[in-house]
């Protein structure tokens, strides 16, 4: 596939973290009316304090071309705490390329790199489907993360349903930054660069544990 006909199918590219390899990713949103089948959340509430929620303001930006998902997050990320870089900055680091970005550890290497220290770590979710304890623990790790006012990192792939109805379909892969979460963790804010018509929409933190099944994430 040519990079004319590449531009026209893919907004965004990531790498498959832990895995290795690189596709493209055609993009889609589009309103989905029917239940995904699934339960809401796989969230244990009686370990969450009730009503608890937290968002992050951050200085958004759509990236600036159709491999440039991760450079995006990564600065998306980074201006919801005050630091700033600008996506070609973010991508020379990232070592990004037409190929897109490797994984979630090349997110969590530069973010710590800008924020200074290892406040960020790499946490995968390598099987097809998060579990619940996965599922659990990313909520956490959001969770603490935006309560030290720090957006997460998030390599995904697939299709997933937000709270509105809307689906977003990265098959090649994605990058995308979390800022927020209400309803104890069961829900999260996500900023996707991808399309600023859609940059921002809740999600359930059940369905994006499964859309970074496969990957990993930086918290």
């Amino acid at each position: 596939m040519n990079t004319t006909t590449l531009r026209k199918t893919a907004l965004g590219i990531a790498g498959l973290a832990f895995t290795g390899g690189l596709a493209a990713a055609p993009f889609t949103t589009t309103p989905a009316h029917a239940d995904s089948g699934k339960p809401a959340t796989k969230i244990q509430h009686d370990k969450r304090d009730s009503g608890k929620a937290k968002e992050l303001n951050l200085k958004y930006e759509a990236q600036t071309n159709f491999y440039y998902c991760g450079p995006a997050a990564t600065r998306n990320a980074l201006s919801a705490s005050g630091h700033h870089i600008n996506q070609d900055e973010a991508a020379k680091q990232l070592g990004t390329t037409e190929d897109g970005t490797n994984s979630a550890e090349d997110t969590t290497r530069v973010l710590n790199k800008v924020v200074g220290g290892d406040k960020y770590k790499t946490i995968a979710i390598p099987d097809r489907n998060a579990d619940d304890k996965q599922t659990n623990k990313l909520a956490d790790d959001i969770r603490k993360a935006v309560d030290n006012g720090r957006a997460v990192v998030a390599n995904i792939a697939g299709t997933a349903t937000d709270t509105e109805g809307g689906t977003h379909s990265f098959q090649g892969g994605h990058y995308i930054s979390v800022t927020g979460y209400t309803d104890n963790g069961n829900k999260v804010k996500i900023a996707d660069s991808a399309n600023p018509n859609t940059a921002s929409y809740w999600m359930t933190t059940d369905n994006l544990a499964d859309w970074i099944a496969t990957r990993g994430y930086s918290a």
